[in-house]
């Protein structure tokens, strides 16, 4: 069976290469059709023809060239408006990765389906074939052989190749599309399919995405079989990021709605209270009224009830598409977490700070929206939504969320960032049925639970002394209750009275506290 893994690799490997291959290939060519298509904006189409005119007829080998010969053109332009003081006139909208994409000519652009085959799926059958052996060759139940001495799993040179290539993808995705937009052309016969629309960058995360969840939450599903709850788990997440987070949208396109994801939740849906994202809504009449309505629900009375019925794991362990991404393709490195006392404190003032954050942040939006003041205290409301979508939608939530799975564990935009995980662990904390019990009488000290734990909670330290696990980082992901070889914790939901239990020492089955 391990040759079926090394050919698994060797077929990953080979279309993966294959992916980063095509990124070089196409020619361009500004034409009037590809011009017209990238630029809708009428009043900017006019002021950047002199662009147009000057790159129309030539021919592009090289992407880099093409993109160098547009934006510059775009800043002399703009550098005029300005020495003009003619504000109203510069063009703030960056055109390169459509005008990229529409300009494209060559082998990929015939041959996308052709490509899609090549890239993608040989890519996820090599994936496929690495992962299914253990599940002809293995008992079930846990199996975490070596994992300190993997090169890939505990910050070893392979490990680092993915966290860089991590990290690389969603610098280009969010600041240089247009470097990658021949991925996006491989997939536009399936976006056409969706929604009657080309693919653009968006189109590409959300089905590179959906793909990478359900490939892993295959690998989820073989390691922890033995597990119903690991089970529907896994598909539950999987589930609602295909459907809703990914089809679902496609298809309100094509009826002219909102792209709406109906599980996302303020404030981890920080645009949700933009004024485009307002005036969209209301424009698409009685549905989209229904949507602004459901979400403001979904957030003010649906975070609290079902937080106190079932925990924050309803969500981050279940809906979220960050959670569920942390635990298909995170799954690996959860080891890697920090249980170190420094960084729950670290955790605690970051998350909550970005939750004050996303507050204030979506106050001044909306008392923009309301009143038509763009300034409050000399701020522009636009830089402060601009500001939090780079340092936390961009650089918190994508590059370090994400990227950091190899160096910092799978949960690190959980724990340390989302806003919505902050306030569903305030709920969690003070107001909540749920509870890991633990019977410390039994414990063993032998660590795997706090070892295992991707919220870096020490596990250990509360089994130990027979305590219940009422953490408000705590997702209930269960990995803890499954590692531990003597049945010493258990996910329960329970009334509140007991819920806190301080049992500072034990002596064998027996609790003894002290009276200080």
């Amino acid at each position: 069976m391990k040759s079926i893994r090394k050919l698994g690799l060797i077929i990953f490997l080979t279309g993966f290469s294959f992916m980063l291959y095509t990124l070089s290939l196409n020619e361009f060519s500004l034409t009037k059709e590809s011009y017209n298509s990238s630029i809708l904006d009428l009043s900017h189409r006019e002021n950047l023809n002199p662009v147009f005119l000057e790159l129309e007829g030539k021919h592009f080998d090289s992407r880099i060239e093409f993109i160098k010969e547009f934006e510059s053109g775009v800043d002399k332009i703009n550098d005029e408006f300005k020495n003009n003081q003619e504000w109203e006139k510069v063009i703030w909208t960056d055109y390169t990765f459509p005008i990229v994409k529409n300009s494209s000519s060559g082998s990929i652009l015939n041959n996308s389906v052709l490509f899609f085959w090549l890239t993608f799926f040989v890519t996820v059958f090599g994936a496929l074939v690495y992962i299914f052996p253990p599940a002809f060759t293995s008992s079930p139940g846990i199996k975490n052989n070596h994992i300190f001495f993997s090169k890939s799993k505990n910050r070893g040179w392979i490990g680092i190749i993915i966290g860089t290539a991590l990290i690389a993808f969603y610098i280009f995705l969010y600041k240089f599309p247009e470097y990658i937009a021949n991925w996006v052309i491989i997939l536009d016969p399936i976006s056409i399919f969706l929604s009657g629309n080309p693919a653009d960058q968006w189109f590409l995360y959300g089905f590179i995405y959906s793909l990478a969840m359900t490939v892993m939450g295959v690998r989820m599903f073989i390691k922890y079989r033995h597990s119903n709850y690991q089970k529907v788990r896994t598909v539950s997440v999987v589930f609602f990021q295909i459907c809703f987070a990914f089809t679902i949208p496609q298809i309100l396109k094509i009826l002219h709605l909102p792209a709406y994801d109906v599980k996302s939740i303020w404030p981890l849906e920080y645009s949700f209270f933009f004024d485009y994202r307002l005036d969209e809504h209301l424009a698409a009449g009685a549905l989209g009224i229904w949507m602004l309505v459901w979400g403001i629900v979904l957030f003010a009375v649906g975070v609290p009830l079902f937080t106190y019925l079932y925990g924050k794991r309803w969500y981050c362990s279940w809906v979220c598409g960050c959670g569920g991404l942390a635990e298909t393709a995170g799954d690996p490195f959860r080891q890697l977490s920090d249980k170190s006392t420094k960084a729950w404190k670290i955790e605690r003032y970051l998350i909550h700070s970005v939750l004050v954050f996303a507050v204030v942040m979506t106050t001044a939006v909306l008392y923009s929206y309301f009143t038509g003041i763009t300034e409050i205290a000399g701020i522009s409301t636009y830089t402060i939504r601009d500001q939090y979508g780079f340092f936390i939608g961009f650089a918190f939530a994508g590059v370090v969320g994400t990227g950091f799975y190899p160096f910092m564990g799978n949960r690190v935009w959980c724990r340390f960032g989302c806003p919505l995980a902050a306030y569903l662990g305030l709920v969690q904390r003070f107001k909540s049925r749920f509870r890991i019990t633990t019977n410390g009488g039994q414990c063993i000290s032998c660590g795997n639970c706090s070892t295992y734990c991707e919220m870096g909670i020490d596990v250990r330290w509360y089994a130990q002394r027979g305590q219940n696990i009422v953490r408000s980082s705590c997702v209930g992901c269960g990995i803890c209750a499954e590692v531990c070889p003597r049945g010493v914790l258990k996910l329960e939901n329970g009334p509140m009275e007991g819920r806190i239990n301080d049992n500072p020492i034990l002596i064998g089955a027996k609790k003894a506290e002290l009276n200080v």
